[in-house]
């Protein structure tokens, strides 16, 4: 009876070490497909049809989305949406970073102080909006209480367009800053302390040590906690439709939330569709110019 060689048995070892990564990843990638492939090729297909009464009636190609772009309301809320990310981000990127810098410091009662500041993060976002329903609530509403015991006026924020836009982002701001804190705190924490010494050493204030060496050691955390927070709000749906539900008017009206209500509530599934791919489609294309720049920074 033949037996194998050494040789092919290593060949075959050589192989099988080859493919077993791809093997480990195989779960992953089927999971991916499966939440984000699927739809996306899904949505495609519903984006190309002209439906009547939840039923495709024919196929009119790229006029949904031909509609989509010449449609006011689509644009308004591409512009709410832009406006929307980035003053929130901004915002929560500064606080943030501020509060970091501030619970990298041995502090008495620090530990406390942090465990505080993640829980805005870990409530429920549809819960957090019914709170701050309550809050803003021109009659009831926290604030007007407040403003009464000062003898003041009833507080609407909701009821005007600007002032509704920025308790938006405020809500926003109040909810996710602490993801920012909690990806800034640990890559402060990460650092090499050589330099910080160094700095000490030469006598340079607090200032100019951050400038000159915590901010460029912090650039690539900090890009990466705007990326991911950048692209999660592009998605903001849930505090949107429990707060303002768009309104008033169209001042609150992201793209998740008129996407949702063109598919649900005017059941124009084909103009929805096409909405929400042109939104992935430009977040896909954000994510791979964040992905591109990250590993230029690494290499640099």
């Amino acid at each position: 009876m033949a037996t194998r060689t050494p040789r092919l048995e290593k060949v075959k070892g050589v192989g099988l070490e080859r493919a077993l990564p791809y093997l480990f990843l195989a779960p992953a990638l089927l999971l991916v497909l499966a939440v984000i492939a699927y739809p996306l090729l899904r949505g495609f297909q519903i984006s190309t049809q002209f439906y009547r009464f939840g039923r495709p009636l024919r196929s009119v190609g790229l006029d949904n989305y031909r509609e989509a772009l010449q449609d006011k309301v689509f644009r308004s809320a591409v512009w709410t949406t832009l406006k929307f990310v980035f003053f929130a981000v901004l915002f929560e990127t500064v606080i943030g970073f501020s509060l970091a810098l501030l619970c990298l410091r041995e502090l008495k009662f620090i530990r406390t102080v942090r465990l505080i500041l993640i829980v805005p993060m870990i409530v429920t976002p549809v819960i957090v909006g019914l709170v701050f329903r309550l809050i803003y609530a021109s009659d009831v509403g926290l604030l007007t209480i407040i403003s009464h015991q000062f003898g003041g006026s009833e507080i609407g924020l909701l009821s005007g367009e600007r002032s509704a836009f920025w308790a938006v982002v405020a809500l926003d701001v109040w909810e996710w800053t602490p993801l920012l804190f909690l990806i800034l705190l640990a890559g402060l924490q990460s650092l090499p302390q050589e330099p910080f010494e160094a700095a000490k050493v030469d006598g340079a204030g607090s200032l100019r040590t951050f400038l000159d060496h915590t901010l460029p050691l912090m650039r690539q955390v900090l890009a990466v906690a705007i990326v991911l927070r950048t692209l999660d709000a592009f998605t903001t749906f849930d505090q949107i439709y429990v707060l303002t539900q768009g309104g008033p008017g169209t001042s609150t009206q992201l793209i998740a939330y008129y996407g949702y209500d063109s598919f649900f509530r005017f059941q124009r599934y084909g103009f929805a569709a096409a909405m929400l791919i042109m939104a992935a489609l430009v977040l896909l294309a954000f994510s791979a110019m964040a992905v591109r720049m990250l590993r230029r920074m690494e290499a640099r």
